[in-house]
């Protein structure tokens, strides 16, 4: 079983986080739900409307996007943080290969946190904006 401190450590290699204290990492962490989910588990679906962001733990799992494997992820990966901003539908279907052990952060959580804890915004918004000059210098 991962510990909250661990937990925040993890979290802090997600670009959405990266820039948040680690005091805001520990906060993030007591309020993020460990789940176990069991092998061949659709987590999320193309398609469907995103409400909740995941990091992987432990275990295996398959993007597919259209079709395809576009990549399997692993511990320290994570996927739906999109969703956490906006709620546009799922872009791909992760799968679970084997067992596997996620960190689960609502939609819901994320905007209580924002709003008890206005300065991990300015974080986030940092990190975005890395994020957008990094996409922009490479197209």
């Amino acid at each position: 079983m991962v510990t909250k401190k661990q937990l925040a450590e993890s979290l802090a290699g997600v670009p959405l986080f990266n820039r948040c204290t680690k005091r805001d990492l520990r906060t993030i962490a007591r309020h993020v739900e460990v789940a176990t989910i069991e092998a061949g588990t659709d987590v999320v679906t193309q398609g469907e409307a995103g409400e909740t962001f995941f990091l992987v733990l432990t275990g295996e799992l398959e993007v597919v996007q259209d079709g395809q494997q576009t990549k399997v992820l692993g511990p320290n990966d994570h996927f739906g943080e999109l969703a956490l901003l906006d709620p546009a539908p799922r872009s791909a279907t992760v799968t679970t290969l084997a067992e596997a052990e996620l960190a689960v952060l609502s939609v819901r959580m994320f905007r209580v946190l924002l709003r008890d804890m206005p300065q991990i915004s300015a974080g986030m918004l940092g990190s975005l904006a890395a994020q957008l000059r990094t996409a922009r210098d490479l197209s």
